[in-house]
């Protein structure tokens, strides 16, 4: 009852606090209390590598600001993107989240595209993000930009399913606020009970530092560090939903450091030279198909990067090395000892883009970047290094002032696949008035094989436990297939996105969504009676026919069909108030697998999720509350069939509040994930989460 009571609150202010998209995009204060917020000149970049507003952006775009995420009682980013309509966020242990967008998410999600400033930090080699070791303070992020469907047209491979762009704030802004200095420390607690088992509470601490500072009217700069621990969040008991009991290991919390420094130099004439720099560390639990693994600390993901902006115009160069070492908990190799997964990778990029106006009606971008990748990875220990490069091109033609016609695409060449890769896109925009855009759209996407898919070389010795004999290990072959196609998706899209009054956006999407050639790690052999698993202890007749797997590997097992509808409200009630609502109806897959494989051989998700809060921001007080709910989801993606099934439906009830002191300059607060204190499980093999209680005290001067 409460939390329906909550829900009708929440609607009754109409709609986010937490996504408060009306603040401006530019990097300037935030709105004053006598100021209301406004949307409709609201500026996005990342829906075609220039900046261009939000109405008329040939994607679904949402769009999160600085304030929101200062504000939210999130503690990573799983949190700050939930609330985002058509995303779907699993958190399966203290520091790994996964992010996907218009369909199923799992872990070591692969379609999801993430963005530092336009930087990738999609990890190539096993096609994954790892979210925790984005290296920039909240504090310094000036808005965090979703595309909601694929975007390979303009951004390349593995924008599958969707982009998220973080976008920091320059130091120049930053420091002009009179307030160039930021602390932030955060410590709280916990709950670590579930039902079959007592803990005692977990613990967290963060602490954070930025300056910025202006150097003259050419040169700016700042640093940053911080650094995170939390302690591991309690495991599940009983057993998984076919019967088998969830395995024990020890579980790990996370440490998380990362520090990062930038300079500007601001050129005679408009245009921008930034050079920065940084590593993110991270330790803690990582799962993957062949169960958890332990990321050992002093694992971390360095970066640099040199880019020049003018206007439209772009180059940059960028180089991301990551120094991992893990070791599964639960598969053990021949020896019988953890295997290893040590990551050792190296990737330079080097991009230009530009946009030009050709006569009145056609705006032109174009682009393309060149990648090298070097690779060192225990699981692929014959894999090579790869080198990727394409270009892009989009013409926006102006045909009347209602009538905007979008069409481009991209061409990808990958060392590792056979011939280009060619990812059209084509976009109808009608505006029956300024503020209102109808969308329809068409996009071709692709995801590239990674380094594991291609070149995986391992053995895991299984326990299986036989009538009479008891407990027989039998080997099984897990390898890559270096043929592999790119999974492609096709995707159709009806939109609309508005602003009411300005001060209010609302978005509607319908999508139809089809991957061809879906890349799935499935069983291709199994023992026999002509051929027993080495040691077998009974004659061979009496090897269980397909029961034991004697090989693994990753197939283009066919097509998967998803649709779905989302629905969207960000209003500004009034110059203090924000509200959100938005609602999320994903439909059950449709997939054309070959016999045997059905659609329990992907993972689903949940069908229907909705979002709705408000906040509250004056010159004394903030707040916020947000009620998530996600129907129940299907999960398949860890270890064997035996450890498949569907977790529950969860409401989650998050809220803040907090108090400004010394003209601003000190902000203390109380942040809450899961008031009601539910057993919450975002995947079916992942940790519990509880409620969780921190205190925030941030400086600024």
């Amino acid at each position: 009852m409460r939390v329906r009571l909550i829900l009708l609150l929440g609607l009754l202010w109409s709609s986010s606090a937490f996504a408060q998209q009306g603040a401006p995009a530019t990097g300037s204060q935030p709105p004053q209390d006598d100021q209301p917020v406004t949307f409709e000149d609201q500026i996005v970049v990342s829906a075609s590598r220039t900046e261009e507003q939000l109405v008329n952006a040939p994607a679904t775009v949402s769009v999160i600001q600085s304030r929101s995420i200062q504000n939210a009682p999130s503690v990573n980013m799983g949190d700050l993107l939930r609330v985002v309509p058509g995303v779907n966020v699993t958190q399966v242990s203290a520091r790994d989240v996964n992010i996907t967008t218009r369909g199923a998410t799992s872990t070591l999600a692969t379609s999801q595209l993430a963005l530092v400033d336009g930087r990738s930090i999609y990890l190539d080699f096993f096609g994954m993000v790892m979210w925790d070791m984005v290296p920039t303070n909240p504090n310094d992020i000036q808005r965090i930009e979703v595309i909601r469907g694929p975007a390979s047209a303009v951004w390349g491979a593995n924008a599958l399913s969707g982009v998220v762009n973080v976008i920091s704030r320059s130091p120049r802004d930053s420091a002009a606020t009179g307030r160039s200095t930021t602390v932030s420390m955060s410590a709280g607690g916990f709950d670590r009970s579930v039902t079959g088992r007592d803990q005692s509470a977990g613990s967290l601490f963060s602490v954070s530092a930025t300056h910025s500072g202006i150097a003259n009217d050419k040169w700016s700069y700042r640093v940053a560090a911080g650094y995170t621990s939390q302690d591991p969040l309690p495991r599940p008991a009983g057993n998984l939903p076919s019967g088998t009991p969830y395995p024990a290991f020890t579980n790990q919390g996370a440490r998380l450091p990362k520090m990062n420094a930038r300079a500007d130099y601001d050129l005679t004439g408009g245009g921008r030279i930034t050079i920065e720099g940084g590593v993110a560390g991270t330790a803690g639990i990582i799962h993957t198909g062949i169960g958890p693994a332990d990321i050992e600390r002093g694992s971390r993901l360095g970066f640099a990067t040199a880019r020049y902006e003018k206007n439209g115009r772009r180059l940059a160069a960028f180089a991301n090395i990551l120094r991992a070492d893990a070791a599964t908990l639960l598969s053990i190799g021949p020896d019988r000892r953890p295997i290893p997964l040590d990551f050792d990778t190296t990737t330079f990029d080097v991009e230009g883009s530009d946009v030009r106006a050709i006569g009145t009606r056609h705006a032109l971008s174009y682009g393309g970047n060149f990648r090298h990748n070097a690779f060192t990875i225990s699981l692929a220990p014959d894999g090579d290094d790869r080198n990727e490069g394409g270009a892009f091109l989009q013409d926006e033609i102006f045909i009347s002032d209602q009538l905007r016609w979008i069409v481009g695409g991209r061409l990808d060449k990958f060392s590792s696949i056979e011939g280009p890769v060619f990812s059209p896109r084509t976009t109808i925009l009608f505006k029956p008035a300024r503020a209102h855009t109808i969308r329809a759209s068409f996009n071709r996407a692709f995801r590239s094989p990674s380094l594991v898919n291609n070149s995986l070389d391992i053995t895991i010795v299984t326990p299986v436990t036989l009538p009479v004999i008891g407990q027989f290990a039998f080997p099984t072959r897990a390898v890559g297939e270096p043929n592999l196609d790119q999974e492609t998706l096709t995707a159709y899209e009806l939109g609309y996105s508005g602003t009411i009054q300005n001060r209010a956006v609302v978005s509607a999407a319908v999508y139809w969504n089809k991957v061809d050639g879906s890349i799935n790690f499935t069983p291709v052999a199994a023992y026999s009676a002509l051929n027993p698993p080495p040691g077998w202890p009974l004659p061979p007749q009496f090897v269980p026919p397909g029961a034991l797997p004697s090989r693994f590997t990753y197939v283009n097992l066919g097509d998967v069909k998803d649709k779905g509808l989302e629905l969207g409200i960000d209003a500004a009630v009034n110059s203090m108030v924000t509200a959100f609502a938005n609602y999320s109806y994903q439909w059950k897959p449709v997939v054309d697998f070959p016999a045997p494989f059905t659609v329990n051989d992907i993972n689903w998700p949940a069908k229907n999720r909705f979002n709705v809060g408000f906040g509250v921001d004056t010159r004394r007080y903030l707040g916020n509350l947000s009620v998530s709910y996600s129907d129940d989801a299907y999960w398949q993606d860890v270890l064997d069939a035996r450890f498949a099934g569907t977790t529950d439906a969860y409401t989650l009830v998050n809220g803040s509040a907090g108090l400004k002191w010394a003209s601003e300059r000190v902000v203390t607060s109380v942040k809450v994930t899961n008031l009601f204190n539910k057993e919450i499980m975002q995947h079916i093999f992942g940790d519990v989460l509880r409620r969780s209680v921190v205190t925030e005290v941030r400086f600024s001067f």
